[in-house]
C-alpha cells in the first residue's frame, strides 16, 4: 500500500505548488527542494518488494485498498478544492510517522520474516536518518502565521491520522488478524 501512496506524493506536491498565492513563493521554491527529494521513492518500494520475492510489475500495476485510495483521494480534494495548505497535514502524518516507527518496523519485520537488508531501503531511508525532513518541515510550518492556514493545517493532519490509520486497520483485516484499535 505504501507504494499506491508514495506514488502519489511528487504530483501533489506539484498540485500544491501549483495553486500557492503570489506572495507564497517562498513555499512554492520549498516545494521544489521537496520534490527534488521526493522524486522516484515509490521505485524504491518496488525495488524493496523485488528483494522479498514479488513481482515488481504485479505490484506495479495493482490497484490500491480501499482506505488507501481515500487517503489519496482526500489529499487531491483536499488541495484542489479547499487549501493548498492542506497538503502539510499529510506530510506531518507521514514525515512524523516514518521517523518514529520505520527504523524498529524495518528491523522487526525483517528479524520475523528473514528478509534480506535490501528489502528495506524506503523503510530505512525514512527513518531516524530522516530527521532532515521533519526539521526542514518545521521550519517551513513557522513561517506559516495566518491563523486559518495554521487551523487548515491541523484539521487536515487529524484526518490524515484517522485516513493513514485505516490503511493499517484494512491490512489486519485482509490477513485475517484482529482489527487494530
Amino acid at each position: 500500500q505504501a507504494y499506491h501512496h508514495v506514488k502519489h506524493t511528487v504530483p501533489l506536491l506539484m498540485a500544491t505548488g501549483s495553486r500557492l498565492r503570489d506572495d507564497q513563493e517562498w513555499l512554492r521554491v520549498a516545494i521544489g527542494e521537496y520534490i527534488e527529494e521526493e522524486m522516484g521513492h515509490q521505485e524504491w518500494i518496488l525495488n524493496d518488494l523485488a528483494a522479498c520475492g514479488a513481482n515488481k510489475e504485479a505490484a506495479r500495476h495493482s490497484k490500491p485498498a480501499a482506505s488507501t485510495e481515500l487517503m489519496v483521494a482526500y489529499a487531491y480534494d483536499t488541495v484542489t478544492r479547499n487549501n493548498p495548505l492542506a497538503f502539510f497535514g499529510m506530510v506531518f502524518v507521514l514525515e512524523g510517522t516514518s521517523i518514529t516507527i520505520a527504523d524498529s518496523a524495518a528491523r522487526q519485520i525483517a528479524t520475523t520474516l528473514a528478509l534480506p537488508k535490501k528489502a528495506f531501503s524506503y523503510l530505512t531511508s525514512h527513518g531516524a536518518l530522516d530527521q532532515e525532513h521533519i526539521v526542514f518541515f518545521e521550519n517551513l510550518m513557522n513561517k506559516i502565521t495566518d491563523e486559518q492556514e495554521q487551523a487548515c493545517i491541523i484539521h487536515s493532519a487529524k484526518m490524515f491520522y484517522r485516513l493513514y490509520a485505516g490503511i493499517f486497520r484494512e491490512l489486519d483485516n485482509q490477513h485475517g488478524l484482529p482489527m487494530a484499535a
